[in-house]
C-alpha cells in the first residue's frame, strides 16, 4: 500500500510503499495482549519479600506456665500467630518473566504497526531531525502535525538533537527501530515513523 511521506512542517515529501506483510496484517487482540503482558512481566523487578519465620529473631523458649494458663503450649515466639512473628506464605524474590515464541513476538508488533495503519493514526516523515535540540522548535512542527501523544520511530539510531527536544515534551517518546515494541507503540496515540524506520523494520519483520 502506498501512503505519503510528510516533512516535519507537515508538508508533502513523495510517497512509499509499505509492506502488506506487516502494515497490513489482520487485527488480533489476542496476540497484542500476549505480547503486551509479556514485555511488562520482563519488566518487574521481582524483588519483594517478607521475613519468615526463621528470619525473625524472637525467643525459642517455651513462654508462660505449661499447666494453667488456659492457652496452648507454645514454644517459639517466632510463629506466625503472634505480633511480631515471622509471615506464613508471603513472597519471595523471584523472576516474574516467561517466554513467548519468537514467531507470536513478531506477529505482535506486526499487529501493533497494522492497527495504527487501519486507524489512521500512522504517519510517516522523511526525517526525524533538528538543526538545534530546541523544544519550543519541534513543539511547533507537531502542532504542524496536529499530534500530541506521538511515539516516535528514528532508523538504527534517533538524531541526538530531536532527542534531546522529545525529552521535554511529555506524552511525545523516540525510540530507535531496535528499540521498537508493541507496548509502546499502543500506548502513544499517534505512531510516527521515519522512512528509515520503514526500511529497517522491512528488514527486520520479513
Amino acid at each position: 500500500m502506498k501512503t505519503n511521506v510528510l516533512t516535519l512542517d507537515a508538508k508533502k515529501a513523495g510517497d512509499i510503499d509499505l509492506d502488506d506483510a506487516i502494515f497490513g496484517v489482520t487485527a488480533r487482540a489476542d496476540i497484542l495482549h500476549r505480547v503486551v503482558n509479556w514485555q511488562l512481566a520482563k519488566r518487574r523487578a521481582g524483588t519483594h519479600a517478607v521475613q519468615f519465620r526463621s528470619d525473625v529473631s524472637r525467643t525459642g523458649a517455651r513462654f508462660g506456665r505449661q499447666k494453667g494458663g488456659g492457652t496452648a503450649r507454645h514454644g517459639a515466639r517466632s510463629s506466625n500467630i503472634f505480633v511480631g512473628g515471622g509471615r506464613a506464605f508471603g513472597p519471595i524474590p523471584r523472576d516474574h518473566g516467561f517466554s513467548l515464541p519468537k514467531k507470536v513476538r513478531k506477529l505482535g508488533l506486526k499487529t501493533a504497526l497494522s492497527a495504527k495503519q487501519a486507524n489512521g493514526k500512522l504517519i510517516v516523515v522523511d526525517a526525524a531531525e533538528l538543526k538545534d535540540g530546541k523544544t519550543k522548535e519541534l513543539k511547533v512542527k507537531l502542532e504542524k502535525l496536529g499530534v500530541t501523544n506521538a511515539l516516535f520511530v528514528d532508523g538504527g539510531e534517533v538524531n541526538e538533537n530531536f532527542l534531546r527536544a522529545v525529552q521535554n515534551i511529555p506524552n511525545v517518546d523516540v525510540l530507535p527501530t531496535q528499540g521498537a515494541n508493541v507496548y509502546d507503540i499502543l500506548r502513544r496515540d499517534t505512531l510516527i515513523l521515519t522512512k528509515a524506520a520503514v526500511e529497517k523494520l522491512g528488514e527486520r519483520l520479513k
